[in-house]
């Protein structure tokens, strides 16, 4: 009895230690972090990354087949029979909204072959710079295979997720057809536009959600967090006060030329913008690696932006200082 009573008391006094991140979705900077970079398995959140290579590799009008793959899943499911027919964009609104296992195999058998529809979720991991990422299923459930990333990987993967208007559009949808979002937040938070629960009992809550208010976008990733749905919104109260939106380079103004490089007109073709506090502009530096063809954006002498830089011979009008060819101005 003794024993059994030590061993309660030793699971009662252990603490989870959650992984949070909040992100400003247009630069990628951090401005707030619990253990980001700690490897866990994500569980269904793991569909973000299914639904971006389905919609980046497959046609929403296709119409697809179930097969024996759906026996291989349980849990959350959508409850497609073997042999029933249901298109891609039907099978991803059961993916996002409902977090269907069953639609996951669906997808992945017939938009390019299950094995290399894995193979390519670990490559678009790659370029995303999810360093710490590895896929070997399209559901997240962790029972024979498993997925592991980081609160930062995650946050990675939404930034780039909430570019793709149907991504966009799926997981900003309280109801399709007879389905409900089982994103409650969407519901509760009028400025949430995107994101993705999961949960097993092995990765604890985890959930992925974008907010935009203001012209301000904020990416909040949480593993290991049961009261997901309250942080969030917490948080993203919090961080929307704290911070403004700067434009920090301006495709459209910044530019200048060097006499001692054959009089190159020097541009960028991009806008760079950035949550930022006001105490912060003074530590604000822009740099231009003319060897690299690179500008390169430090705050506090940490590199948090490089955007490449295009030249040409075009003559243009002297201007003294370069300062002066800058914009930086708040929204």
């Amino acid at each position: 009895m003794k024993k059994i009573l030590i061993i309660l008391l030793f699971f009662l006094c252990v603490k989870v230690n959650a992984s949070i991140v909040v992100m400003d979705a247009d630069s990628g900077r951090v401005l707030y972090s619990e253990n980001m970079n700690e490897r866990k398995l994500i569980a269904s959140t793991t569909k973000i990354m299914t639904s971006i290579i389905a919609l980046e590799n497959g046609n929403l009008e296709d119409i697809f087949k179930a097969g024996r793959e759906i026996r291989e899943v349980n849990g959350s499911m959508i409850y497609i029979k073997e042999n029933e027919s249901m298109s891609l964009n039907d099978l991803l609104y059961g993916l996002m909204l409902r977090s269907g296992n069953d639609a996951a195999m669906v997808i992945a058998n017939n938009v390019l072959g299950y094995d290399n529809f894995i193979a390519q979720m670990n490559i678009k991991a790659f370029k995303l710079g999810m360093n710490y990422t590895t896929f070997e299923n399209p559901h997240g459930l962790n029972d024979n295979t498993k997925n592991y990333s980081t609160a930062y990987d995650l946050s990675l993967l939404m930034k780039y997720a909430i570019n793709n208007e149907e991504f966009l559009k799926i997981t900003s949808t309280k109801k399709y057809k007879d389905w409900y979002n089982k994103n409650e937040l969407l519901s509760d938070y009028k400025y949430l536009i995107s994101g993705k629960i999961g949960y097993t009992q092995k990765s604890g809550q985890v959930f992925v959600s974008a907010a935009r208010k203001n012209n301000k976008t904020l990416i909040i990733s949480s593993i290991d967090e049961g009261d997901k749905f309250n942080l969030h919104k917490k948080l993203y109260e919090k961080y929307f006060e704290m911070y403004d939106k700067y434009k920090i380079l301006n495709k459209y103004t910044f530019s200048f030329k060097v006499k001692n490089k054959n009089n190159n007109h020097y541009f960028i073709l991009d806008d760079f913008d950035m949550l930022m506090k006001k105490d912060e502009i003074d530590k604000l530096k822009i740099e231009a690696d003319l060897d690299n063809e690179y500008v390169l954006v430090y705050l506090s002498n940490k590199l948090i932006h490089t955007e490449k830089l295009y030249k040409n011979t075009y003559n243009l009008t002297k201007r003294s200082k370069l300062k002066e060819l800058l914009s930086f101005f708040k929204f």
